[in-house]
């Protein structure tokens, strides 16, 4: 999945986890075809964390704001984890995101 989607976004050039993270804000926004400031990535990368720990349970959509940008609200605390238990479960729900949006990896 990661090669398919660097070879899809990124020209070939292997994207890292926050690069992919990153991709799913943009889905979620549905604004694809726009740049973005700074910060509106970093709000980006918030919103797509907020949708892959959403089926675990930890976040839970709450309303689209009048520019379009989802919000969402911390339901349960997140676990304290070591980064890489951290990057296992962002790869994990990654993963599932993708299968329910049936690209196929």
């Amino acid at each position: 999945m990661q090669q398919k989607l660097s070879a899809q976004f990124a020209d070939g050039d292997l994207l890292d986890l926050d690069a992919i993270i990153y991709l799913v804000g943009v889905q979620e926004l549905g604004q694809l075809h726009r740049r973005f400031r700074k910060e509106e990535k970093l709000d980006l990368m918030h919103i797509a964390i907020c949708r892959l720990l959403e089926p675990y349970g930890y976040y839970e959509f709450e309303y689209f704001d009048q520019e379009g940008w989802p919000h969402y609200r911390l339901v349960e605390a997140l676990p304290v984890l070591k980064a890489g238990e951290q990057s296992v479960l962002m790869k994990e729900a990654i993963v599932t995101y993708f299968l329910e949006k049936d690209y196929p990896i």
